[in-house]
């Protein structure tokens, strides 16, 4: 019960297509802006990284990333902790630390989130 309580997906398959899925938007966000530091060269100045990001396409796609970041890092951690965090592995004490390790995870992975919309989009 209690995993399908902090489990991000619904199952196994829709966990597997969001990590999927988040992982090829990382992998994305990675080649543009890699291409665009390997086109602008030693002249890159803040003025031109500033106006890069402030594009609207930027802005959506590094929106994009972030959601990505938080969502495969969130199943991720979900995965490690439902797999090592456990009752026989713990001692006892397993359903108590990973839901502490969880909820830990979540404030931080949300303070990310807001952090990164914020810095993106003010």
């Amino acid at each position: 019960m209690v995993n399908s309580v902090t489990n991000l997906g619904r199952n196994g398959l829709a966990d597997w297509l969001i990590q999927r899925v988040s992982g090829v938007v990382l992998l994305a966000y990675m080649l543009v802006v890699g291409f665009y530091l390997l086109c602008s060269g030693s002249e890159l100045n803040y003025q031109q990284w500033s106006g890069y990001f402030d594009s609207t396409f930027m802005r959506v796609f590094s929106t994009a990333a972030v959601l990505s970041i938080v969502s495969h890092a969130w199943i991720g951690l979900w995965s490690v902790s439902t797999d090592y965090l456990t009752e026989r592995l713990m001692g006892g004490r397993g359903t108590v630390l990973r839901l502490a390790f969880q909820a830990a995870s979540a404030v931080v992975l949300f303070t990310y989130l807001v952090w990164g919309i914020q810095i993106l989009w003010s």
